[in-house]
């Protein structure tokens, strides 16, 4: 079963008594349906014959449950809606198991199909496809981050000369991943400088990622018959070049960003605006997704939800964020996916979608190594 707290939280008070967590179960399955407000008055009409419990009773737990943090009062004479709090201890304490349902299965494998994905497919497409069908299926924001340039292992690379003392990098992984990266050099290099070294690096080092070819590098021009060693001084200085910014980034796919538009929930234009700029910037939304996996790397298969206040950064705190770890080839080898939306989300449903495609590009990209 997926871990999926990333950060739990409970009341002061610890667990709530099953009374209460039935109460507040039954108010945030109303409030995601309606994304209204939810009165004494609903739950007394559900609950006062089948459970005996009289509206005084009700309205004495849910003023706990406001008490305790876990609900609020938008109005003073409306009902109440959960918090970020409260979803936390429903994501916790009281989702159970959660599985796709084979509705979405169906919706999952025709979107792929419509798509033209395959096992022939390249991996960049079938992350433009994932990030399409969680958006598309959660009607929310679907977001897949490949794995970083600096931890995919080497299959084959190439340098081609540019003009201006650029250079194409041409990177493709042990997982068929092909990078396109340009640098810039102070250094003149001719092509067949470039080759020699392209196939040194092919030759010595194939499987290993760049990170490790670096350090070995490294350690070998610390040998005094390498220290004028010109092959060895293109090749760290070219994986150098290739290296710069790619440490803790890869290629950011996002979709349906304009879903939020169509959201009660996302009222606040100057927020909204603010939430727009994380998923235009590359290196903020990774930053994010991130600290998500930063925690779930002992944890194969986790999906982890961090909702509201949680979010270190303010753009998201209005906003859930679903996602999950997904891996090839190494442990080393480590994309992320995920859904945003409001924190009223169909949680178990999106908890279940996510980590069902987190393994389902796990097999794929699996698929297309295999080839």
């Amino acid at each position: 079963m997926p871990r999926r707290a990333s950060n739990p939280q409970t009341t002061e008070k610890g667990a709530l008594d099953s009374r209460a967590e039935v109460l507040l179960a039954a108010l945030i399955k109303e409030h995601l349906v309606t994304g209204e407000a939810v009165g004494s008055r609903v739950l007394s009409d559900r609950f006062s014959h089948g459970y005996g419990w009289s509206p005084a009773t009700i309205r004495n737990v849910m003023a706990e449950l406001e008490e305790a943090g876990l609900v609020e009062q938008p109005h003073t004479s409306a009902g109440r809606v959960p918090t970020d709090k409260g979803y936390r201890y429903y994501v916790d304490n009281m989702l159970g198991e959660a599985r796709l349902s084979r509705t979405d299965l169906k919706a999952i494998d025709h979107l792929f199909a419509a798509n033209d994905i395959d096992a022939g497919s390249s991996p960049d497409r079938l992350m433009e496809t994932a990030s399409h069908v969680l958006s598309a299926l959660s009607q929310n924001v679907g977001i897949v981050i490949s794995p970083s340039l600096a931890d995919n292992r080497l299959n084959h690379i190439e340098f081609v000369l540019l003009p201006d003392k650029r250079i194409l990098v041409v990177l493709v992984s042990t997982a068929n991943i092909i990078h396109n990266k340009v640098i810039r050099t102070a250094d003149e290099f001719t092509q067949d400088d470039l080759d020699r070294t392209a196939r040194y690096l092919n030759t010595e080092f194939s499987g290993k990622s760049l990170l490790a070819i670096r350090a070995e590098i490294v350690e070998l021009m610390k040998e005094e018959k390498a220290l004028y060693d010109r092959l060895l001084q293109n090749a760290i200085l070219l994986c150098e070049r290739s290296l710069e910014g790619e440490e803790t980034t890869g290629d950011v796919y996002v979709d349906g960003a304009s879903n939020i538009l169509t959201k009660p929930d996302f009222v606040d234009i100057e927020r909204m605006r603010d939430l727009f700029r994380t998923f235009e910037e590359k290196s903020r939304l990774i930053k994010i997704l991130n600290e998500c996996v930063h925690d779930a790397t002992n944890y194969p298969g986790d999906v982890h939800v961090v909702i509201g206040r949680e979010h270190p950064a303010s753009s998201m705190r209005n906003c859930a964020l679903i996602t999950a770890p997904y891996r090839f080839g190494s442990n080393d080898n480590i994309g992320t996916l995920g859904v945003v939306g409001p924190m009223r989300i169909e949680y178990a449903r999106i908890i279940a979608m996510v980590n069902y495609m987190a393994r389902l590009i796990e097999h794929r990209l699996g698929e297309q190594a295999a080839r």
